[in-house]
């Protein structure tokens, strides 16, 4: 087991990406707080899991609702040392013209703010016990944007300045922070970020701008999550790992 007794906190893991990271981390021995808007879908994923799991309903962009997050950790499993922002939000692929202002200021909470809540809570507990891994979950838009998803690109690009601006200054206490960059994914926002209707030949289309012929699966996204913050990557701190099949060649 790879991170055995290692505590995490997984943001968004009542599904997609967050939940195949959750349940892949207890599989590898890792105790996980799953964290979730949806509180019914992170107990869903707790239950699932079992013991080595506890489900809280967190809004990330909530200074208090993180609080609460990272007090949790403590408090069921006696520590932390892994945090993974994983929550995200996006519009729907289109013109850049036609996101109204809520939904831009969304946008930019869940994908950047969140970082520095749970920066703000979650970096004090790495430390007391002796330093941890931070991932922040952005996307291959953040390095090769594309029309349609102006403003979500650019806020994952702003979580990839973030990662490397941590790294650099947690590193002294011993937290690595790097990124995740995946491709598009059979999550719920699939057609979110397709912008057209989930159909075989819209598919078809999108798959053509991926070498590798095909999404993106959760178990992609865990499986790079889970090396990044075991010892096999004690030396690796902001980078920006691109998990998708080629698409940003």
């Amino acid at each position: 087991m790879r991170i055995k007794n290692k505590v995490a906190i997984i943001t968004g893991a009542g599904s997609g990406f967050g939940e195949g990271i959750a349940k892949r981390f207890a599989a590898e021995g890792a105790k996980v707080v799953v964290a979730d808007i949806n509180g019914t879908a992170a107990k869903r994923v707790a239950d699932e899991i079992g013991a080595a799991a506890v489900a809280i309903t967190t809004d990330v962009t909530s200074k208090p609702d993180v609080a609460a997050m990272i007090a949790l950790a403590e408090e069921k499993f006696g520590r932390l040392d892994i945090l993974i922002n994983n929550a995200g939000f996006t519009s729907r692929n289109g013109s850049m013209f036609d996101v109204d202002e809520d939904t831009y200021d969304r946008i930019f909470a869940v994908n950047t703010k969140a970082i520095y809540l749970a920066a703000l809570a979650g970096v004090p507990v790495l430390r007391k016990y002796g330093g941890g891994t931070i991932i922040n979950i952005a996307s291959i838009g953040a390095l090769r944007p594309r029309p349609g998803l102006v403003w979500y690109n650019g806020s994952k690009g702003a979580a990839l300045n973030l990662t490397k601006g941590m790294a650099v200054e947690l590193a002294p206490d011993n937290i690595r922070v790097n990124a995740i960059c995946p491709v598009l994914a059979e999550t719920g926002l699939t057609e979110h970020f397709m912008g057209v209707e989930d159909t075989p030949e819209n598919r078809k289309a999108f798959l053509a701008t991926i070498p590798l012929g095909r999404l993106g699966r959760p178990s992609d996204v865990a499986g790079a999550a889970l090396y990044l913050c075991s010892d096999d990557a004690e030396f690796i701190t902001g980078v920006s790992l691109e998990v998708d099949g080629g698409r940003g060649v």
